[in-house]
């Protein structure tokens, strides 16, 4: 089955705030088999929310909409909707008690904006908001139905979980929707999909879904299937999980809600290995996503910023031969930062980074997006070189997972 979500309001047209609404709803119905078919956000004006409804109506059965529903007279969705749906407006003395008493407890006087909250449609349902004095509507004709619910987190949340997700398992049936969500690193989407091209395939042949999701550095893929046995559908992906663990294990580091940091550290502890990173260009911004983690103490000993060539001398103990001869930005540099952090933080494995962030600083040998890597200890020292692009954020925070992912590797290999 499937659902719309119309989000109302100009405060998130104009971007005053961000619509956190609507993804909360959308995961809340996925857990009880409803798949979301379009997220609409409208003004807050007649036309356009009837635009968006009437459009949603022509789609699916169900319709969740937010906000508008407060005191002021900007608030317009509930008439909007009577007149749609064909009912009256009366003055319903239930919720106007019950907007007194939220009212009045806290000492507050009652206003003619809050006697006219109190006027509903009359012959609609009334989703009890224990949490404002907004009631919720459900909206139901010629078989299709609208929920419609104010706009404030707390509020809503209230509704959906208490009044309107029961309602709507007692009026439709509803499939069964089961996810799993594998987390790679180290390879992008287009190479996945290429090594991943058969197992794709097979995936149609049992109805099960395959996403991609990309971030920098590191791509999320979402297997889902769909269908009345949850038992089954679960059998069905660890099945498909499985595979995909015999087919690409060097760029799984985790499942659901792992982080990429707390995988690169539970490496690391198991081993009982320790590290440190020597850092340029990404600024402490690799230290900084180790020691996010609750524990990171365990393994991870310091940083050294070397920002200026004086810090890598000084303080890493790189060589101004080395420095003048092949510059900061060059894999002989980071090798010696390697070897410098190691002996100054005294740990296993060591993390080094230099290179040019951007957007400015680049030169025709060593364009913005040049960056060496080098990652080793006392025995052996690896380093690869990147070539990334003119943003400066996404530069650093590429650098950052490829260096941890590229030590990583190298301690699962031991």
């Amino acid at each position: 089955m499937n659902a719309n979500i119309i989000t109302i309001g100009d405060e998130i047209l104009i971007g005053q705030i961000v619509d956190t609404n609507s993804a909360w709803l959308a995961q809340q119905l996925n857990l009880i088999g409803i798949s979301v078919n379009e997220i609409i956000t409208c003004k807050d004006d007649k036309d356009n929310i009837l635009s968006a409804v009437n459009r949603s109506l022509k789609q699916v059965d169900l319709v969740f909409t937010t906000g508008g529903l407060g005191p002021t007279k900007d608030d317009i969705t509930k008439k909007t909707l009577a007149d749609l749906f064909g009912f009256q407006m009366e003055f319903h003395e239930p919720t106007f008690k019950i907007i007194e008493y939220l009212i009045t407890r806290h000492g507050r006087t009652l206003t003619a904006a809050h006697r006219e909250q109190a006027i509903m449609p009359i012959g609609i349902e009334h989703l009890r908001n224990e949490m404002g004095t907004a009631p919720g509507m459900w909206f139901e004709k010629d078989g299709k139905v609208l929920i419609s619910m104010p706009g404030v987190p707390y509020e809503m949340k209230y509704i959906v979980t208490n009044s309107a997700i029961p309602k709507v398992l007692e009026r439709f049936k509803t499939n069964v929707i089961r996810h799993r969500t594998i987390l790679t690193v180290g390879q992008g989407e287009s190479k996945l999909a290429e090594i991943m091209e058969d197992f794709e395939n097979e995936l149609t042949k049992d109805n099960v879904k395959l996403a991609y999701l990309p971030n920098i550095g590191k791509v999320r893929l979402r297997l889902s299937a769909v269908g009345e046995n949850a038992a089954v559908l679960d059998k069905l992906l660890d099945k498909k999980v499985a595979e995909l663990k015999t087919l690409i294990p060097e760029y799984i580091f985790g499942f659901e809600k792992t982080e990429f940091e707390a995988a690169f550290g539970e490496v690391l502890k198991s081993k009982k290995l320790t590290v440190s990173t020597a850092e340029s260009c990404t600024g402490g911004f690799i230290a900084h996503k180790i020691s996010k983690i609750s524990g990171a103490s365990a393994y991870f000993q310091g940083s050294v910023v070397a920002y200026d060539n004086r810090i890598k001398e000084n303080v890493l103990g790189v060589k101004s031969e080395t420095l003048e001869k092949f510059v900061a930005v060059s894999e002989e540099t980071v090798k010696e930062m390697v070897e410098g952090v190691l002996k100054v933080m005294k740990t296993d494995y060591a993390i080094a980074v230099s290179g040019i962030a951007g957007p400015t600083g680049g030169t025709a040998d060593k364009p913005v997006g040049t960056i060496w890597v080098a990652i080793g200890n006392a025995a052996e020292i690896r380093t690869h070189k990147l070539e990334l692009s003119k943003d400066r954020m996404k530069n650093i925070e590429y650098t950052t997972t490829f260096a941890l992912n590229f030590l990583r590797k190298m301690v699962i290999e031991g």
